[in-house]
Formats: structure tokens, C-alpha cells, sequence
């Protein structure tokens, strides 16, 4: 499939006539990084420069709806986004790919595999996931978030989104992260379309993944931190690794669900590491 330029490079038309933005750093084995729910590739600026250094092709896009990406006020849902990460790696010719998707990207990677297949893939990395493998509570997923905490959440968003974002801030990151860098994500996330932000929080919510899990067939690392506040880790990573055949969970101390930024410099060496199929010398106690 060729890509197609939106006014300038680096700009990807899908079927449905969705101008999608992406980035293309470096030459080599290729890294595709999905950003978080209200996130946009951006976030992904500090894995992306020393990846890229290290011999890595680094590519990242805005979902549509984010960022520098259209906003068609439709296409929110799995399925759809699904196949848009389907149309950027046949657009972009990717082949042996290594998927690293953050929080609510989880979620877009797991029903890609689904309805795409692995045959671009290599591996998968999913970094603090928060879609899978179900949120909402219920008689079989007693863990889960109540159906009217999530419901009032996303009216507190559609009231004042910005406001949202600022006060659920500080347990994004760990504390002495620079207000500068709380800013710029609160800016980052209020680039994104209410609706984009409304309805795929809804579908993050409300989407059961726990089928899905078990189809997946390629080598899986869970990489959460054990601070998560946003996705905590014994309703997300810890039962998803349970359910994806082989998969790993490798639990960072102290870290947040921004641990993409927080704790760059060990997340950046395991993501070279797990891409070139390595593994630690020491491994982590709940390692499988």
C-alpha cells in the first residue's frame, strides 16, 4: 500500500480519508511506539532520539483525533483504530516489527493481533497497560472499577478537560518530576479532540480483552511499575500476563504510569534489549 502525503511529509491518508502524522527516525530493526490514552508521539521523543542512535528505526504516530493527526469526529472505536495501526505499517513496508505500546495503545495492539495477524511482527511491549485485560468491574472481574466511577469520571472530562488533566497530574509521575514536564503532557493531552479523549476512555472501560489475550502468539514483555496509579498492576499487567501464553512482566520499583519519562534511561536499555530477542542476566523475581 502506498503512503500518501497530507500537504507536507510525513503525513499518511487512510482508506476513510483520515490524514494520520507520523515520524521516522534512524535506519534498522524497526520500533513502533503507540502512545497513551490523550497522548500523541510526542511522549515517545526520549525513547525515540537514543534508540534511533543505537541502530534502531524509530516511528511513531498521532491516533486520529491527537495531535498533529485529522479529526473526523468518527473512527474512535477498537476495530477502526486497530486498522489504522494496520495501514501505517503496510504504508510504512514494516517487517518484523517490534510493537511498544503504552496504556491505552495495549488495548489498539491486542485487537490488531486479532484482526491483522502477527506477520509483520516480531515482538510486542506493553508498557503500563491500561486496557487490558478488563477495567470494569463485574461478577466475573470483582477487581475491576465500578461502572459509575468511570461514568462520572468521563463527565468531570467533559466538563473541563484541562482542568481534569491538571488534577490528576501529579500521580502520572513520581514526585521532583519538573513542573515543565507536567505542563507539556497537560498541553500534549489538550491537543487531543474531547471526543477522541471521551469516547475512547468509554471503550477502554467497557471493552473485555481476556479473549484475545490467549490468541496471541508472539514474545510478550509487561513492563509497569509497581506505583501505578492510573492502571494499577494487579487489575492490569499482572492478570494480562497470566493471560497471554508466555509472556513476562517485568515490575520497575517505585515507578508511575509515566514511567516512559520517568524512568527513560532503564526503559530505552530494556526495550534494545528485548527487540534484539536478549534477555537480563539477572531476572527480575516475577519474571517468567
Amino acid at each position: 500500500m502506498a503512503a500518501t502525503t497530507y500537504d507536507m511529509p510525513n503525513y499518511l491518508h487512510t482508506k476513510d480519508n483520515v490524514a494520520l502524522f507520523y515520524r521516522d527516525w534512524g535506519q534498522g530493526q524497526p520500533l513502533l511506539f503507540l502512545s497513551g490514552w490523550a497522548l500523541n508521539s510526542d511522549a515517545w521523543a526520549y525513547q525515540m532520539l537514543p534508540l534511533s542512535q543505537q541502530g534502531f528505526r524509530c516511528i511513531a504516530y498521532d491516533r486520529r483525533g491527537h495531535g498533529r493527526s485529522s479529526d473526523p469526529g468518527r473512527g474512535f472505536d477498537y476495530d477502526t483504530l486497530a486498522d489504522d495501526l494496520a495501514f501505517v505499517i503496510e504504508a510504512l513496508d514494516l517487517s518484523g516489527a517490534t510493537l511498544v505500546a503504552h496504556s491505552f495503545a495495549s488495548g489498539e495492539t491486542v485487537r490488531y493481533l486479532t484482526r491483522h495477524g502477527a506477520k509483520r511482527i516480531s515482538r510486542l511491549l506493553l508498557l503500563a497497560p491500561a486496557a487490558i485485560p478488563f477495567l470494569m468491574k463485574t461478577a466475573d472481574n470483582p477487581l475491576g472499577v465500578d461502572k459509575e466511577i468511570a461514568d462520572r469520571v468521563r463527565a468531570d472530562m467533559s466538563r473541563d478537560f484541562p482542568g481534569w488533566c491538571d488534577a490528576n497530574a501529579e500521580g502520572y509521575f513520581t514526585p521532583g518530576t519538573s513542573r515543565r514536564v507536567v505542563d507539556w503532557t497537560i498541553q500534549t493531552m489538550t491537543q487531543t479532540s474531547l471526543l477522541a479523549a471521551t469516547r475512547i476512555s468509554e471503550i477502554q472501560m467497557r471493552t473485555d480483552l481476556r479473549p484475545e489475550l490467549a490468541g496471541i502468539d508472539i514474545p510478550t514483555l509487561i513492563v509497569q511499575g509497581d506505583r501505578d496509579v492510573s492502571a494499577p498492576i494487579e487489575i492490569t499487567g499482572r492478570p494480562a500476563a497470566a493471560l497471554i501464553p508466555g509472556a513476562r512482566l517485568e515490575i520497575y520499583e517505585g515507578a508511575p504510569h509515566g514511567l516512559y519519562f520517568t524512568h527513560q534511561e532503564r526503559l530505552n536499555a530494556d526495550i534494545a534489549r528485548f527487540a534484539a530477542g536478549r534477555r537480563r542476566v539477572t531476572q527480575n523475581p516475577v519474571d517468567g
